[in-house]
């Protein structure tokens, strides 16, 4: 789902109004300009978000995509991502995730007054994560920079986008291999992605719903299952690897529904070579919004669509974070009653929570359970917003 990179922009966006002006070196992180407190990170997403859209595209049919040009920004929508996560492996079975994620966001609509190389709208942000699991140990970190003077952005003539050294573009004439690389202070990626399947339309043709209002949605597609090699360092060593990955890209001006607290995201890949995404928007009354859905993409690559009332979700256990003292959900129960699925779904680590511009959780996961009787294993991410 990803609609957090729009809560994401929009609070980039406040901190820019009140302060943040000048260019950042290629190794600052946001605390380098401003030091969020507790409090403003656990803000509620009501008080955060802006809904000063005016001037931008919305998301209000099906539309034809077009590639490599939709891989590319669309800087008539207020924000975009393209995210990246994956589960990992070295020759000794060590397990590793990682997430990297990039998103545009416009602090206007139009385009600025000015033949300046400097002179910008567009901010990027990007997020570097890396679950050790043997280590015991959750590395994060996160950086910006304005798009002017190429800084940071992104291609609509290849898969291309990035922030200063950090990566992710195609190594040849087509989108696949896609290469990703980032480098922090302690670990670093360096990866190479290879699609045995097709992209997957999300929602009705491509376009996800997130609320009633019209034009509360999004434009959404994903590559579900990317084989994937490389390496990974951690700490001053470097490990070989090999695992799958998920690429989810998306892009929207709106916001979440006043009546809207956060969601709960799910990107499960199972044995049997099939996909399940599915996200949980939760209401600020404590019920599952409506408008959550998912899909189910085969073997084939043929997508089955899932509607609120097709998911069940059952919450096994909890997890009070230290750092934030936030308590999210921890082990849960899914099932998708229609495909005989029903699997239960564990973090490999607890503490896969990011303190960085927001608080949120999103970390590896395993999964194992039974379909139409059988058994069925797999790994994926989940992710947690709203929480308080």
């Amino acid at each position: 789902m990803k609609i957090k990179f729009l809560i994401y922009g929009l609070l980039v966006a406040l901190l820019l109004v009140i302060g943040w002006q000048f260019f950042m070196p290629p190794n600052a992180k946001v605390e380098d300009v401003t030091s969020p407190t507790a409090k403003q990170k656990n803000e509620s997403f009501s008080t955060v978000l802006s809904n000063e859209n005016e001037g931008f595209a919305r998301a209000l049919s099906p539309r034809e995509f077009s590639f490599p040009s939709d891989h590319g920004p669309h800087n008539d929508f207020r924000s975009e991502w393209w995210y990246f996560t994956g589960n990992l492996k070295d020759r000794q079975g060590r397990q590793f995730g990682y997430e990297l994620t990039f998103f545009r966001f416009a602090t206007k609509a139009g385009a600025p007054d000015s033949k300046s190389v400097w002179r910008s709208n567009q901010t990027y942000m990007a997020h570097l994560t890396l679950t050790d699991v043997q280590g015991n140990h959750f590395y994060t970190d996160e950086r910006f920079s304005r798009a002017g003077n190429d800084l940071a952005g992104a291609s609509d003539k290849k898969y291309q986008v990035w922030l200063y050294d950090w990566s992710a573009k195609t190594q040849g004439e087509t989108d696949f291999s896609l290469r990703l690389q980032a480098k922090s202070h302690d670990f670093a990626i360096d990866l190479l992605l290879t699609s045995p399947k097709s992209f997957v339309l999300q929602g009705d043709r491509g376009l996800s719903q997130k609320s009633r209002e019209p034009g509360n949605a999004s434009y959404y597609y994903s590559y579900p299952r990317l084989t994937t090699e490389g390496t990974v360092s951690v700490a001053g060593k470097q490990f070989s690897i090999t695992g799958t990955s998920w690429m989810d890209r998306e892009w929207s001006t709106s916001a979440l529904s006043s009546e809207q607290s956060g969601w709960d995201w799910f990107a499960l890949q199972l044995s049997d070579n099939t996909e399940l995404m599915f996200y949980r928007l939760r209401r600020k009354d404590g019920q599952a919004d409506s408008n959550s859905a998912g899909s189910l993409v085969l073997a084939d690559n043929a997508k089955v669509a899932l509607k609120d009332n097709d998911v069940t979700i059952k919450i096994l256990d909890s997890w009070t974070s230290p750092h934030s003292k936030i308590t999210y959900p921890s082990r849960w129960r899914l099932a998708v009653p229609s495909q005989g699925l029903e699997v239960e779904v564990d973090p490999l680590l607890g503490d896969q929570e990011l303190n960085v511009s927001y608080r949120y959780w999103e970390g590896a996961v395993s999964v194992k359970g039974t379909k139409n009787g059988q058994p069925i294993s797999g790994q994926g991410y989940v992710e947690l917003a709203g929480y308080q």
